[in-house]
């Protein structure tokens, strides 16, 4: 059966600003239905790194946290920490880097809370029946919100072919493991030429995996629970993840997170994705590329599978913009995300999360009318 996405374009006028018609547009998709009075209404953001600018304005943010909170919703915006040393490794980082680039609570009107704790490691396994994995790691910020409102940025990604609603829910909704099981199947390794011997992984692994051994840290791969926290406390940043994985289990191992981290939330989740600035990479490096295809639109649905269907779809739709990174597929129709990133099949992901239930590639899309005589 086809799910319902709703598109509204980029025009504005004296009639409807943009703002306004995202309220239209949450109100058709059926934000309504999903927030209910009290709820703790979990809005899932990127927050962004610092010195990248793709991430969804903090502008729009509000409107989305005020039509929330007029349906009787508590909103709370949320991300998660990440797996590599970076601006966002744990709360505080995280915390101060989104408010650095304007979610801050004057700007979006809701507190920022991390979702899986302070160093990335709240969270709890939920079951799931997938072909490679038999539970995930979701961050408890997720699964103890009442409802979930997903926005997402889409652009293209160097290891998925593309970011959109599912892998905001597959990786941003995990824990630090969940990230890292996600993403490989090994320990993490330590460069032995950056290593000092300081103890702090030592100090910190609460599984006895780590040993100082000889002048440098050692990691025991049979020990080793995969959590990460190492590689977040190491101040030379000497412990590395082995990206071992290949790309289609990544896209797997996503599709099948995404449907942990919605357990429980049956009618009460909703996907807002952005198909604007569509850059080549992920919005988690300190830069952002430019954009490959003109702006599209704003996106709503309640199935994370048919908007990301969606998105590839109209992304493909339009006319690539010379001199990006954007190599072959720039005619309408031609397939853009090949065209940035040849050696991924992208479309793994969308497979293996509709036979996992996640949702329809099937979809109706539903354009936003003009309110009024033109704009």
């Amino acid at each position: 059966m086809a799910s319902p996405v709703f598109l509204a374009d980029l025009r504005a006028g004296h009639r409807e600003n943009l703002l306004d018609k995202i309220e239209r547009l949450l109100a058709d998709g059926g934000l309504d239905g999903i927030v209910a009075r009290d709820d703790l209404v979990a809005v899932k953001v990127h927050f962004g790194e610092r010195g990248g600018h793709g991430y969804v304005r903090p502008v729009f943010l509000r409107r989305v946290v005020e039509c929330i909170r007029a349906g009787g919703g508590k909103p709370f915006l949320t991300d998660s920490s990440t797996l590599y040393p970076g601006e966002r490794k744990e709360a505080v980082s995280a915390l101060s880097c989104g408010i650095e680039n304007g979610f801050a609570y004057a700007v979006v009107g809701a507190p920022l809370i991390m979702c899986d704790g302070l160093r990335g490691h709240s969270a709890r396994r939920v079951p799931v029946s997938g072909e490679l994995l038999s539970s995930v790691d979701i961050a408890l910020g997720i699964l103890e919100a009442d409802a979930l409102v997903t926005v997402s940025h889409f652009k293209g990604h160097d290891l998925t072919g593309f970011g959109g609603a599912i892998k905001n829910l597959a990786m941003g909704c995990s824990s630090r493991e969940g990230k890292l099981e996600q993403h490989s199947n090994v320990a993490p390794e330590v460069a032995e030429k950056y290593c000092t011997a300081c103890g702090a992984c030592y100090k910190a692994c609460v599984h006895d995996a780590v040993a100082i051994i000889e002048g440098t840290a050692v990691i025991d791969a049979e020990k080793c629970a995969g959590c990460g926290r190492c590689i977040t406390v190491c101040p030379e940043k000497a412990i590395k993840i082995q990206w071992n994985e290949e790309a289609p289990l990544v896209m797997k191992k996503m599709a099948e997170y995404a449907t942990g981290a919605v357990e429980g939330k049956s009618g009460k989740s909703l996907y807002l994705t952005f198909v604007t600035d569509v850059s080549p990479s992920c919005d988690c490096y300190g830069h952002s590329d430019a954009p490959i295809v003109p702006d599209i639109g704003i996106l709503v649905s309640t199935d994370p599978v048919a908007i990301d269907q969606a998105a590839v779809d109209l992304v493909n739709q339009a006319t690539g913009i010379p001199g990006t990174a954007l190599q072959t597929g720039h005619e309408p129709g031609g397939d853009k995300f090949r065209g940035m990133h040849p050696q991924i099949d992208y479309e793994v992901t969308l497979e293996h999360a509709e036979k996992m239930g996640l949702g329809s590639r099937s979809y109706e899309l539903v354009r936003l009318e003009p309110k009024g005589k033109g704009w």
